[in-house]
């Protein structure tokens, strides 16, 4: 069984930058698929970035270049990044962790981008 709490969201204005973190409780390997996706109002969730098999890092083509994923083994915790924050990032963001061919997801963290 794995928990997923995610912090770190807030209001920032564009052009900012906020830093998600995604702290698990249980047992997390480091060749567990790990990542974020978001979901704004009236879209489906969507997918920000995902760290396969430990090594392999696909990021969404809209946060290329802005956001960065990283993990701290020891620590079973996850941050995501984010640079030149944009209106359109607006949305929930939720972790996501595949442990054991089962997907757990956090509560989700509001970040809002708005002058």
């Amino acid at each position: 069984q794995v928990e997923l709490v995610e912090s770190g969201g807030g209001l920032v204005q564009p052009g900012g930058s906020l830093r998600l973190s995604c702290a698990a409780s249980g047992s997390i390997f480091s060749n567990d698929d790990v990542g974020w996706h978001r979901q704004a109002p009236g879209k489906e969730r969507e997918l920000v970035v995902i760290i396969r098999g430990g090594t392999s890092i696909k990021y969404a083509d809209s946060v290329k270049g802005r956001f960065t994923i990283s993990r701290e083994y020891g620590k079973n915790t996850m941050y995501l990044q984010m640079n030149s924050l944009k209106p359109e990032d607006t949305a929930v963001y939720y972790c996501y962790v595949s442990h054991g061919s089962v997907g757990y997801w956090g509560q989700g963290t509001q970040v809002t981008v708005s002058s």
